[in-house]
């Protein structure tokens, strides 16, 4: 599903669409309203997410004229801090769907997200699908299928292969597979995600006869590589 999300703070945009993507969405940042709804004359979107106070103009206004813009069944979540009872007041009373408190935690972030799209769009519950040659990502139940054959990866696995491959051919930074996976554990060792990385690498049998490659990046990070054009 196609989501907009909107924040000040644009790593705070950033780190939601890590989390999202991750989760299979296609998902689009911006800082201020007046460019989010510029865009919204441009492009359909299944869902809103964004700041009740964000800087250049108010969460109500900003809600009422993005829901012009939006598909019909297009759930909105806000965000707020935890002194922001008011505005959770104002928000639901403005016909938001649901909020959450920030700071935000992923995997809650992913199941609230999930089931207003659930709830929004009912013929679409099926497990969504990402394919790469021969490889499936089940982006719902979280199941990876190499060749037709489920693989046995762990939640981390899944989403680390899934980071990957919706990057081909790009350097990843560890900072930013650390954010994209490890969201909020802020003590990773490095040899944990070297652990997970040399795991994914094996369980999918990344390498040149299979047609991928997943190599280190000397210094920086890590790269998933496509042969064979």
């Amino acid at each position: 599903m196609k989501i907009v999300v909107l924040d000040n703070d644009r790593s705070q945009t950033d780190l939601i669409c890590q989390v999202l993507t991750s989760a299979g969405h296609v998902c689009h940042g911006f800082q201020t309203g007046r460019d989010l709804l510029s865009q919204l004359r441009k492009e359909e979107y299944d869902m809103l997410i964004f700041d009740w106070q964000v800087g250049d103009m108010g969460g109500a206004d900003l809600m009422r004229k993005a829901r012009e813009k939006l598909n019909e069944n297009a759930p909105v979540l806000f965000m707020t801090t935890a002194s922001g009872e008011d505005d959770i007041v104002a928000g639901l009373d403005a016909g938001a769907e649901d909020y959450m408190i920030k700071p935000l935690r992923r995997s809650e972030m992913v199941a609230r997200v999930q089931a207003l799209l659930r709830r929004a769009f009912p013929t679409q519950n099926g497990a969504e699908q990402l394919q790469f040659g021969q490889y499936v990502f089940e982006t719902r139940p979280g199941r990876l299928l190499m060749d037709g054959n489920v693989l046995d990866v762990t939640h981390k696995e899944f989403y680390l292969a899934l980071l990957f491959f919706r990057n081909i051919g790009r350097p990843l930074s560890r900072a930013y597979i650390h954010e994209a996976v490890w969201i909020r554990e802020t003590e990773v060792p490095s040899r944990t995600m070297d652990t997970h990385v040399s795991r994914v690498r094996n369980k999918l049998q990344l390498k040149p006869e299979n047609g991928f490659r997943l190599v280190p990046v000397y210094s920086y990070g890590y790269r998933l590589e496509k042969l064979g054009g």
